[in-house]
């Protein structure tokens, strides 16, 4: 099995693991099992000439770092694009030299979206220097979400933590990961899991208790670009407070603030 269990059995797949930080071999196939969490998330390399087929009742966030796939033999992914698919979409095939993540989000109903290719920065400020692009929104809130993080050169992050599970993928540039438990070198094609702050403690290498998924990110000479998954989000539109509810006018008042007009 390629399912991989926390800190007991380790993943062959897995080329360095601690309470923070997990990352993966690039080897087609499951890479991390996550379906019994709150934000239930499976995670795939996808690599080579292969066709991965998609399951009802989930949705699928997918990345291409290298070559080519096709959705349903049509729809081409070129290196920097990425996609949300649904079960409406049936497969997705790569070329010989294809390499992509794919993510799926089990029980979640997206929608059928293709973007790309990331740019250079991102649009939105972050922390420490750092700026990211929200490249698959949420639908609605709380729904999972799909970004670019961009890494000028000379960054060193403030420690932090996350309150679900993060998949990352290395696209661009070099850096490296600092936990509590050990720094990990990061790389183009680099997939890795920066795991939830559950409330627990472990002991990092200074003989401290530490929050397990404590972490950040530096750079150093030059500049570092990632994708980002999140299962989950506190941002997005909800029924009674998005764009086109809250820009309809009625006699100068939003039908946002109209409850006798709003759809039931």
């Amino acid at each position: 099995s390629c399912t991989w269990l926390p800190f007991t059995n380790h993943n062959p797949k897995t080329t360095n693991m601690n309470p923070s930080f997990s990352a993966f071999e690039w080897s087609n196939g499951l890479l991390y099992d996550y379906s019994k969490n709150q934000y239930p998330t499976k995670l795939y390399a996808f690599a080579g000439a292969n066709t991965f087929q998609l399951s009802p009742g989930s949705t699928y966030f997918v990345f291409q770092h290298q070559g080519f796939s096709f959705i349903n033999g049509r729809f081409p992914l070129a290196h920097g694009y990425f996609a949300s698919m649904t079960d409406k979409q049936v497969f997705l095939q790569g070329s010989e030299d294809s390499k992509a993540i794919i993510i799926e989000r089990i029980g979640y109903n997206g929608v059928f979206l293709l973007g790309g290719p990331i740019e250079e920065k991102g649009r939105l400020k972050y922390i420490d220097g750092c700026t990211d692009s929200l490249l698959i929104p949420p639908v609605k809130l709380g729904d999972p979400c799909l970004n670019h993080l961009h890494f000028p050169a000379g960054i060193d992050q403030t420690m932090h933590t996350h309150p679900s599970m993060r998949v990352g993928l290395v696209t661009r540039g070099h850096g490296e990961c600092v936990t509590p438990y050990g720094n990990i070198p990061l790389f183009p094609g680099q997939i890795f899991i920066i795991h939830e702050d559950t409330g627990k403690k472990a002991i990092g290498l200074d003989g401290k208790e530490y929050l397990e998924g404590s972490h950040c990110f530096r750079t150093f000479d030059g500049t570092m670009d990632v994708i980002a998954y999140h299962p989950d989000s506190d941002f997005g539109p909800q029924d009674e407070d998005h764009p086109m509810i809250n820009r309809t006018i009625v006699d100068g008042i939003s039908a946002k603030h109209i409850d006798e007009i709003k759809t039931a």
